[in-house]
């Protein structure tokens, strides 16, 4: 029996983004990428009140030396030791690789994401549909993506190509692979935007949501202006329910530190107590500061009892 039966509070996808798109809030999908910052995550969680989703992708999996495993472990360890009570998903990020996935179930992640986005249409039906039975079967959420979201940092994906999401497209796609969430592109994009400037097309998204009830993920949260966010969550007849935040979170560490360069996940382990806890003050801020003020869900932990 996977550890993460024995919390009632862990969640899947699909039954965290039916509460945001109800109530009107997002819900913030924070990537920790280190382990030990991965109760930093959570304890910003807490201390708002606020449901929140830990994620990792394949690529953060393999740059920073972690396995599905290793990650859920700490999870479900510090859920534990910090006595969390708010909702939390465990989420697997961007993964291509159908291995990773079951490895991410077994672990006793509650949703994971297949990003076969690169395919044809047709292909990234197949791919995605044939994930959604598999994860269903285990009682766990499907992400998907449909366009191709751009990047700047090549963290979590591969390319930087950027194809906006068609809503026709959209309808198809959702209909033929029943997936719990689909993460479109619209104009934001991974890491930080340093000549390209974050803009958000909130027509697409209506005209997207007008012809899809899925729950729509906008990734690349990282740097956008707090207001584009808050309308992209409040669109009439429903918005973005989850947004993808972790370029800043690992930014905010690194500044803490007064480090300029990446870590591996065994480097981030090895630090001193002190600077430990700094760093970890520094995420838990920032995770604060994005519930607060870009996902509107503080103290929303209460619409899920």
């Amino acid at each position: 029996m996977s550890r993460s039966t024995t919390f009632n509070n862990l969640i899947t996808l699909k039954q965290a983004l039916e509460v945001a798109e109800r109530n009107q809030f997002a819900i913030g999908s924070f990537s920790p990428r280190y382990t030990p910052m991965i109760s930093a995550v959570l304890r910003g969680a807490q201390r708002s009140q606020s449901p929140a989703i830990v994620q990792i992708s394949h690529k953060e999996l393999v740059r920073y030396g972690i396995t599905p495993k290793q990650f859920a472990d700490e999870l479900f360890d510090k859920m534990h030791e910090e006595k969390i009570t708010v909702p939390i998903v465990l989420h697997l990020d961007h993964t291509k690789e159908l291995g990773t996935i079951a490895e991410a179930i077994d672990a006793g992640f509650t949703s994971v994401m297949i990003d076969a986005s690169e395919q044809p249409l047709q292909d990234n039906i197949r791919i995605s549909k044939e994930v959604v039975e598999y994860a269903h079967a285990r009682g766990v959420s499907v992400e998907a993506e449909l366009g191709m979201i751009g990047t700047t940092d090549f963290v979590e994906t591969d390319r930087d190509e950027e194809l906006y999401t068609d809503p026709d497209e959209a309808s198809i796609f959702v209909q033929q692979t029943g997936v719990d969430a689909l993460a479109v592109s619209c104009g934001t994009a991974h890491g930080v935007y340093m000549v390209k400037q974050p803009k958000v097309d909130y027509s697409r998204l209506q005209a997207i949501r007008k012809l899809t009830p899925v729950h729509l993920v906008l990734h690349g949260g990282s740097g956008v202006p707090a207001d584009m966010i808050m309308k992209a969550i409040t669109l009439p007849g429903g918005g973005v329910s989850k947004v993808n935040i972790a370029t800043d979170l690992e930014l905010s560490l690194l500044q803490a530190l007064e480090r300029e360069e990446r870590m591996s996940n065994a480097e981030c382990m090895a630090l001193g107590s002190e600077k430990m806890e700094k760093g970890r003050e520094a995420v838990t801020r920032t995770v604060q500061d994005k519930i607060r003020h870009f996902l509107g869900s503080e103290g929303k932990a209460s619409s899920f009892t």
